[in-house]
């Protein structure tokens, strides 16, 4: 069974200075031979990340941001929707100041990432996801790393927790195990659980799509509020993450992620061995702390069922203090406290 883990509550944009320095939150002695000392970071003070890079990758040249020593441990963190890399504008330099090397890329659809070619489907299955992140890791020539993110970030992770858990050395999912297959998607839900997932259906249709193409900011705007009641985010926040839709392919992966997972959609054959292995719903070995906001207005499982899908060295943390669905944008000193606990505890 999970352990549920209150934390204290998050103020947020204080500029109250918080130390890494605690034993609690360091890596172990072999992980921090190569960090650099714990520095002193503002939560909250960070606007922006220096500069993006990109390389090629699998079928992308992917956008991403870097932060730490490049010889230090790596932390991949991924984003969902609709939200970016700036999810993570503040957890990036607490794991940077304890000597991780933080990966932050967009995922495809998303920011400065493309695809390399204009023949390549815009395909939005969860599997084809994952493996960018492989393929992201191949590039960067990193073997293994803490992989964490929430929602389809979370997904993301967990797929390669199952399928390359040979790559992953550890996990932080917000909202536990998101592994899916179509034929789950194709069962009906009571009405009321159906309710919450209104936008699946709008995206079903065409005129789902116009409108998602045509209202790309008010739209997510509303899923902001919807999943995150209690973070009173400014224009300027969500503006900065806004941008990133503005890729050429963000609706049309967008709009294939929820069809395929309807069974409306039909995938791509380079990717049915995984899809087959998913729809097991494989038990995930790696080390895992999950997390969830105690506001997480978006639908979620409850923690007690999927506690049985980790079988390694696991745990729940609740985060306490009307922190939602973003919960690394909005509580930024408790993602990354996971993550290094998860990570040094290997």
């Amino acid at each position: 069974m999970p352990q549920f883990v209150d934390h204290e509550r998050r103020r947020f944009f204080t500029g109250v200075a918080i130390t890494l320095a605690a034993a609690r939150l360091a890596p172990s002695t072999a992980e921090a031979k190569s960090a650099t000392p714990a520095t002193t970071v503002t939560v909250g003070g960070t606007t922006s990340f220096p500069s993006l890079k990109q390389i090629d990758a699998g079928l992308l040249n992917v956008g991403y941001a870097e932060a730490g020593p490049v010889d230090g441990p790596s932390v991949v963190l991924l984003h969902g929707w609709p939200y970016d890399i700036h999810s993570f504008v503040d957890v990036a330099p607490l794991l940077a100041s304890a000597g991780y090397r933080v990966i932050v890329p967009y995922l495809r659809g998303y920011g400065t990432t493309r695809f390399l070619s204009d023949s390549t489907m815009r395909n939005g299955q969860p599997s084809a996801i994952a493996a960018d992140i492989i393929a992201l890791m191949d590039a960067l020539r990193i073997d293994k790393a803490t992989i964490a993110g929430f929602d389809w970030g979370a997904r993301t992770a967990n797929i390669i927790a199952a399928l390359w858990p040979e790559r992953c050395k550890a996990m932080v999912s917000v909202s536990g195990y998101l592994i899916g297959g179509q034929q789950n998607g194709k069962m009906p839900l009571p009405p009321e659980a159906e309710l919450q997932w209104w936008y699946q259906f709008y995206f079903a249709t065409e005129r789902g799509r116009a409108g998602y193409d045509k209202y790309r900011r008010e739209f997510s705007r509303l899923i902001w509020r919807l999943a995150s009641p209690q973070w009173h985010f400014d224009e300027v926040t969500f503006e900065r993450s806004a941008k990133a839709f503005d890729n050429p392919d963000h609706v049309s992966i967008v709009i294939h992620n929820y069809r395929w997972r309807l069974g409306l959609a039909e995938g791509e054959t380079t990717y049915d061995g995984y899809e087959a292995q998913l729809s097991r719903a494989p038990v995930i070995g790696v080390p895992t702390i999950t997390m969830e906001g105690d506001a997480n207005g978006a639908p979620h499982p409850d923690p007690s069922t999927y506690a049985k899908m980790f079988s390694g060295k696991y745990s729940h943390r609740t985060i306490t203090g009307g922190v939602g669905h973003n919960l690394p944008q909005e509580a930024p000193k408790a993602f990354a406290a996971a993550i290094m606990d998860v990570a040094g505890n290997v």
